[in-house]
């Protein structure tokens, strides 16, 4: 059990926080070539269970290798025009959470302009 110490103007308050751990889970039926052929997900603490996916992108970081491990899948049926869509959308969330962390916001102007520029190549920008 972990104690925290909370301190306000007001007063001070003790809170008493239990260790907590959240489980993701990630399932995949492959073919006999090993091909994804459907991709599910649970998220406890989201009250998501067995969702289906067609796509995924997972990446962590090894502190101790500097590098990062990723798991890129997506199944057969998977249509190319969605796969657009869904790399377009990670690259500006990327581009959102490389803001959130550096807080560089002439470099996120700069991958938020790539992200534009890979939409109209695309042709994913609605006018």
């Amino acid at each position: 059990m972990t104690q925290c110490i909370f301190i306000t103007t007001q007063n001070i308050n003790l809170a008493i926080m239990n260790d907590r751990n959240s489980k993701i889970e990630i399932s995949v039926d492959l073919d006999e070539n090993k091909i994804p052929e459907k991709i599910f997900w649970s998220a406890e603490d989201g009250n998501i269970k067995n969702k289906e996916s067609k796509a995924l992108f997972l990446s962590v970081w090894d502190s101790e290798k500097k590098e990062s491990l990723r798991i890129d899948l997506w199944t057969k049926e998977m249509p190319l025009d969605e796969m657009k869509i869904f790399f377009h959308q990670t690259l500006v969330a990327m581009s959102d959470t490389f803001n959130r962390a550096a807080q560089d916001e002439k470099m996120t102007a700069t991958m938020k302009d790539f992200c534009d520029y890979f939409a109209e190549k695309l042709n994913l920008k609605q006018n």
